[in-house]
């Protein structure tokens, strides 16, 4: 095999990776560190990355100094669950139609709903609350699923429509012309064809909605045993006595159920992104 590269070339590509590594893992790192320091080290001057009596206690003690983490856990769990069955039960058909039927105004609708993640949910949050104030939803879970799962169906449908348009019509028209109904076809023919595409979906959004909660929770949810973990962590974020290394720990406690889901879905997300890139 020849190696189209030449060594200096694969010198500044891996120098590239480290840079693009660097700038995407020296948040969570600093966090790392943050969360094994004594408090009064935090706060020292001058600055010190290493300092005496780092430890693990934090991720410990972290559990009685804010006693509801185990709520703002699961609540930000359940609230991205929630979020991302309802963004793919809009989403799969949405997808479908608009990659496979000519209607009246499709690309202007596209074209919509890729505008609308151009917009942050902070501009809809009075709106938000007056609907929300009429229908009795406010201080409830689906004040914070219906918006999330709103701002999350178009770049959904936008992903899922890509990898429809890469399933052969004539499965479809096969099945059409046995008497399936469309129903029958999107349910048994579409769905198990498109699942690489869907655990795509599913993924980005959940990752999505778990990462995006604070803005809303904290404009319609007020319960403490209801806040998800950003909210949850805010009031101890407060002051200039702030104890940052409880903070830190239970912030990467509380990606843990990422980090954990990610290695099993890895093998179907990459087939999903890649399904298509090759022809058969």
């Amino acid at each position: 095999m020849i190696n189209k590269y030449r060594w200096y070339e694969i010198v500044g590509i891996y120098i590239g990776i480290a840079i693009f590594l660097t700038f995407i893992l020296a948040p969570f790192i600093e966090a790392f560190l943050v969360s094994l320091r004594p408090w009064r080290e935090i706060v020292s001057i001058p600055y010190e990355v290493f300092t005496d009596g780092m430890s693990f206690d934090a991720y410990f003690t972290v559990w009685n100094h804010v006693p509801l983490l185990g709520h703002y856990i699961w609540n930000s769990f359940f609230i991205a669950s929630s979020v991302t069955i309802l963004t793919l039960i809009a989403v799969i058909p949405a997808a479908w139609a608009f990659g496979r039927f000519e209607f009246k105004g499709r690309e202007v609708l596209l074209t919509a709903f890729l505008t609308i993640t151009m917009i942050g949910p902070t501009v809809f949050i009075l709106p938000l609350f007056k609907i929300f104030l009429k229908f009795g939803l406010l201080d409830t879970y689906w004040a914070v699923i219906l918006p999330g799962a709103t701002f999350l169906i178009p770049v959904g449908i936008w992903l899922l429509r890509s990898y429809m348009l890469t399933i052969p019509r004539e499965l479809e028209e096969a099945a059409w012309v046995d008497g399936a109904s469309r129903l029958y076809i999107l349910r048994r023919v579409i769905i198990p064809i498109a699942m690489p595409g869907i655990a795509v979906v599913a993924i980005a959004t959940f990752i999505g909605a778990y990462s995006q909660q604070f803005v809303i929770a904290f404009a319609f949810l007020w319960t403490p045993e209801m806040q998800p973990l950003p909210l949850g962590l805010y009031p101890y974020a407060e002051g200039s006595v702030a104890r940052w290394n409880d903070v830190m720990a239970a912030s990467l406690i509380g990606i843990l159920p990422v980090m954990l889901i990610f290695p099993f879905v890895q093998r179907r997300m990459v087939a999903g992104l890649t399904a298509g890139a090759v022809k058969q």
